[in-house]
């Protein structure tokens, strides 16, 4: 049975899209933030492999086709944000200054964890781009250094988090702007955020669509200078 697995090309795809559908069928079933379909599918197929002892490039060797769509799908976002546009051309200056101020609070954040920690500085920069999507944050950890497969998963856990605990935030903090809901999703969880941002309202999905590349570029410029702090 396991030979077998290992030769079915598409064992990778067909293991996270069973293992995500796991986790949408739960989080309907519990509505608790904490059954976050990508976090059920990403404890499901660890569990699996474990299990089985099927290695990690054999599930990885079938996995990658469902990554290739990561680029598209980001991209996607523009579409609820050109729908939202008269919005964003009224409100910009505060929406630029809510992307800025959150760049700059991730990197500070950072930044003061690595020194209370004592960090080496490649597990530093690793850090650095954990708030903004896997697509330039692995650029951004590879051209200052740091390790890799750590920035994907800090970026993952940090908008697996941002996903949960959204909602309570903002009622914590009586948060009702739609605007503000979005930015800070975005910036704060790129795409896994927006998705809850999109669940909350096409105005929170746009302007947080609008925050995940705003975001990106001033963090791939933060990043670069912060990282020399330390």
């Amino acid at each position: 049975m396991t030979d077998f697995i290992e030769a079915s090309v598409f064992f990778g795809v067909i293991i996270s899209l069973l293992a995500y559908g796991l986790g949408v069928l739960l989080n309907k079933k519990c509505k608790l933030p904490v059954f976050n379909p990508l976090l059920i599918s990403i404890i499901v197929i660890i569990l699996l492999l474990s299990v089985t002892g099927i290695d990690y490039e054999v599930y990885e060797e079938g996995a990658k086709y469902i990554s290739y769509l990561l680029t598209p799908a980001t991209v996607c976002l523009a579409i609820p944000l050109y729908e939202q546009i008269s919005l964003l051309k009224k409100n910009y200056k505060a929406i630029l200054l809510g992307i800025l101020s959150g760049v700059l609070t991730s990197l500070l954040c950072v930044f003061a964890m690595a020194a209370i920690l004592q960090l080496s500085h490649e597990e530093y920069v690793t850090l650095l781009p954990k708030s903004i999507t896997t697509a330039i944050g692995i650029g951004v950890s590879e051209e200052l250094g740091g390790y890799v497969t750590l920035t994907v998963a800090v970026i993952i856990i940090t908008g697996i988090l941002g996903n949960m605990i959204a909602e309570t935030i903002c009622k914590v903090f009586k948060i009702t702007e739609p605007i503000a809901k979005g930015v800070a999703l975005g910036t704060a969880s790129h795409a896994i955020g927006t998705a809850r941002a999109n669940e909350m309202g096409k105005t929170e999905g746009a302007i947080s669509g609008l925050s995940i590349a705003v975001a990106g570029l001033l963090t791939v410029v933060g990043a670069s200078v912060f990282a020399q702090f330390l």
